[in-house]
């Protein structure tokens, strides 16, 4: 076939996820295009301008370690910071951001278009172009070779069932992808393509009795590709999600609100990120009244919800102002965020009011509220129902396993959020590029990151509503905190090519500052001297800081060391601040210096302990590690047995039909989903640990037999 253009990556859908996967492949060294409806919507923030919050934070983190941009941007663009959960312990604090929806857009489109390798193309897509895998098999010579040594430990490569072949591997009848089709008539050929398409497939938007098609409000859905996706036999879905209205800030009486300050000394989300330069701004808390309530209730027949408009299912966990009412009859108020988009425009996002109510009931309920009286509205809150496709049809690696070389990120597996949709576009963008260079893939496992829970939470039990993360998913979320996001995932960026030179040099200069902090909390012993520095300190209560002072009788420590005072729950590394200075004065130098004067003449404002906020990270990392060592040794030991269980591999020839004392359900299941270890069919809903027992000695037998099949076939 001959293409109009040509290029290794073809990206389809410039949301978030198609922002990270777009900049992962160019910065892997492949010819990059990326392809959207409106060059000028690129990353629009579509529903709430934020970024991160509980577990969400720790996925940006997760982005920005292995070398992604969301943490950057919002960093360049955020207005008002705040560290959640920092009650709690460290394992669930978690950054969240208000961003300006412009900046956002604007910040992220220059990125874009400053990257090497990367065109930017304004066009609907409109089908695939699929071709036996048999022809043009030079296409992926170089890639696929790599990817099928790695299916030893773990699969690849796709299982279609039982398909009709010749060849012992369900990966020979596969097809593949080799291009798309443009809605204007122009091929482009593509060794893979990423399908990142949000809520754009047959999207249909819902406002009261009215529907109309769009992919968000005022945007064109993607009908044809839709279909398309329909014709390859992947199985689908229909999900729902939905957004408040926006009211106008001049409006609104500001007085009648309790004010919501942001941190006053802001943690940034990237790793790379030295001070937070623009200005930030209060939110606002509002409550739901009883008036609230009766107009919910006395319309909630008119919801499209409640009308039988909407079928699909909604997300659980980020329900409708109607469903709260209706779900939480005996709830007499329910709170509200009046959020800012923005420094350069009055519009605010009506936080914990989405609906899909008629407009004039919307109108209704927004003056409700005190402070509200007088609201303009904006824009009205909608639903919108869209297509996604059932994830146990992917691979670890996000590539369908019908098609190869095709990949899909994003809301079109069945998640919400930026932050979700991120981190499968980075995922999707390095497996893809690893693929076509011939390298094995990039392969996280639960142990590492939340982002691979996200993926092996989709592709083990699939997802009948929008997919959100939280920290209760995690197994091991002491292991998996923010502040060691860069540890974890930091070499295999580097690995990739994502990570350049000088941030791989500022990284390891972290971790070997870290080390000796480390070692010299753990050397240096306590004396009569130390003891009364530390009783005179006082911490400013920030997170994780400790008590007040400890009265002098509770502090008979003198002779052990640091690390040991530093395990005592009233005793924060803040207060350790004046020895640590005297005891390592390199280590503040080295940290001052490489802030900038603003951010160094800010410190010295706040007071003789005030910290850059790196130089703090580091600190609090390294107590962290001090403080709950003995957990972290035990979830250690716990991860080495997760580990082991991994390491059993299922065979991608392995025939559940013929396991003996397995339900049809269960059979049924392991067939669509196709495990590609023990463990991972161990967390499939419905598979018993029984059943996993028996499919571990049936692998013993059928490989026997396997192994007798090939050898006959050899010898004839």
């Amino acid at each position: 076939m001959v293409f109009t253009e040509h290029y290794d990556v073809v990206i389809v859908g410039a949301g978030h996820a198609g922002c990270e996967a777009a900049t992962a492949a160019a910065r892997m060294g492949l010819k990059t295009a990326l392809f959207t409806l409106n060059v000028d919507l690129i990353a629009q923030m579509s529903c709430n301008p934020a970024v991160g919050g509980i577990a969400k934070g720790h996925l940006v983190r997760e982005v920005d370690a292995l070398g992604g941009i969301m943490g950057e941007v919002t960093d360049a663009v955020g207005i008002q910071f705040r560290l959640l959960n920092t009650s709690r312990g460290p394992a669930v604090w978690s950054p969240r951001a208000q961003c300006d929806k412009q900046q956002y857009r604007l910040k992220m489109r220059e990125l874009l278009e400053s990257q090497p390798n990367l065109q930017i193309k304004q066009a609907e897509v409109a089908d695939f172009i699929i071709v036996d895998r048999d022809d043009n098999d030079d296409a992926f010579a170089s890639g696929a070779s790599a990817w099928i040594e790695s299916a030893s430990t773990l699969d690849m490569g796709g299982r279609n069932g039982p398909a009709a072949t010749t060849d012992s591997s369900p990966r020979a009848a596969r097809k593949r992808v080799v291009g798309i089709k443009l809605r204007d008539g122009r091929t482009v050929g593509a060794r893979a393509v990423i399908v990142t398409t949000g809520t754009f497939l047959n999207g249909l938007i819902h406002c009261g009795e009215q529907t109309y098609p769009a992919g968000r409000s005022g945007e064109p859905p993607s009908q044809l590709l839709g279909e398309s996706l329909k014709l390859l036999g992947l199985r689908g879905c229909r999900l729902k999600t939905g957004t408040p209205p926006r009211l106008d800030g001049r409006t609104i009486d500001w007085s009648r609100f309790q004010q919501q300050p942001g941190d006053s000394d802001p943690t940034p989300f990237s790793f790379r990120t030295r001070e937070i330069r623009q200005p930030q701004v209060p939110c606002y808390i509002a409550y739901t009244t009883a008036e609230t309530h009766r107009i919910i209730a006395e319309n909630v027949h008119r919801s499209p919800m409640y009308s039988g408009q909407i079928q699909s299912i909604g997300p659980r966990y980020c329900p409708s102002i109607e469903d709260k009412i209706v779900k939480f009859p005996g709830k007499l108020q329910h709170q509200l965020f009046l959020e800012p988009e923005g420094l350069n425009t009055h519009e605010i996002y009506l936080n914990g009011m989405s609906t899909s109510m008629p407009v004039d009931v919307q109108m209704a309920m927004i003056k409700s509220i005190p402070g509200l009286e007088k609201a303009e509205m904006l824009r009205p809150g909608y639903a919108i129902e869209y297509d996604s496709i059932d994830p146990t049809e992917l691979d670890r690696t996000l590539e369908t396993k019908k098609i190869l070389g095709l990949f899909l990120a994003g809301q079109i597996n069945g998640t919400s959020g930026y932050e979700e949709a991120a981190c499968q576009g980075i995922m999707a963008g390095i497996n893809a590029a690893l693929k076509i260079k011939g390298e094995k893939p990039l392969i996280l496992d639960r142990t590492e990151a939340y982002t691979a829970i996200l993926i092996d939470d989709l592709i083990s039990k699939g997802t009948n509503e929008p997919y959100r993360m939280f920290t209760s998913r995690a197994e091991f979320r002491l292991h998996l905190r923010i502040d060691n996001a860069d540890q974890r995932l930091t070499p295999h960026g580097r690995r990739v090519g994502l990570i350049g030179d000088q941030d791989w040099n500022n990284f390891l200069a972290k971790q070997a500052r870290m080390e000796k902090l480390s070692a010299l909390l753990e050397k240096t012993r306590v004396t009569a001297e130390m003891i009364e520095v530390i009783l005179a300190s006082d911490p400013k209560g920030e997170a994780g800081s400790g008590a007040a002072p400890a009265a002098s009788a509770d502090l008979r420590v003198e002779g052990q060391s640091l690390a040991q005072l530093l395990k005592r729950p009233e005793i924060g590394i803040e207060r350790l601040l004046p020895m640590l200075r005297s005891l390592a004065p390199d280590l503040f130098n080295h940290s001052l210096q490489s802030a900038s004067v603003r951010t160094a003449q800010s410190a010295s404002l706040r007071g003789e302990n005030a910290l850059p906020p790196g130089l703090r990270n580091e600190l609090k990392s390294v107590e962290t590690g001090i403080k709950f060592a003995g957990y972290l040794q035990q979830q250690q030991r716990a991860i080495e047995r997760l580990k082991k269980a991994e390491q059993r591999a299922i065979p991608e020839w392995f025939d559940y039909s013929r396991v003996s004392g397995l339900s049809r359900e269960m059979n049924e299941k392991l067939q669509r989903v196709r495990p590609q270890t023990l463990a991972q069919a161990s967390r499939i809903p419905g598979v018993t640990p029984a059943a996993v027992s028996l499919i571990n000695v049936f692998i013993e037998l059928q490989a026997r037999q396997h192994a007798r099949t090939l050898s006959n076939q050899l010898s004839s």
